[in-house]
């Protein structure tokens, strides 16, 4: 399963050019593409009309949603945010810090363009799927 980030999503549904966008084009109908509910929630908080946001919404709706509730999501999170500070690196977003835990915990790759899913992915071994893995 690969989880698609809210980086790639805006790019994909505003027809902005990169790497990601193109693969998450090619990817649809042969690879197995899901979003988590924090993921949702950033790609329709941008959306400027509420006519675009019920059409993205129900774009959106027809892959499989992850919900990251969750004491043991959390607790993960939080520990390996502290261990990248222990590092020296530091991670702008929580919302992304518990996108990589859930991605870690079950065994989803990611599909991002976002600087701060790479220290994840070098540290802590969550897998990515680079643009030319299709």
């Amino acid at each position: 399963m690969v989880i698609v980030d809210s980086s790639v999503r805006i790019d994909f549904l505003t027809d902005q050019p990169s790497a990601q966008a193109e693969w998450l084009q090619r990817a649809i109908g042969y690879r197995e593409i899901a979003l988590t509910d924090l993921i949702l929630c950033e790609v329709l908080q941008d959306v400027s009309s509420d006519r675009q946001f019920e059409q993205v919404n129900a774009a959106l709706q027809r892959f499989d949603i992850f919900d990251l509730s969750g004491v043991q999501l959390a607790v993960a999170a939080a520990a390996n945010h502290r261990f990248l500070r222990g590092r020296g690196i530091t991670v702008r977003s929580t919302i992304d810090c518990l996108i990589a835990t859930f991605c870690m915990e079950n065994g989803h790759a990611l599909l991002h363009h976002d600087r701060d899913y790479e220290a994840f992915e070098r540290f802590l071994g969550l897998q990515v799927i680079q643009p030319v893995d299709a």
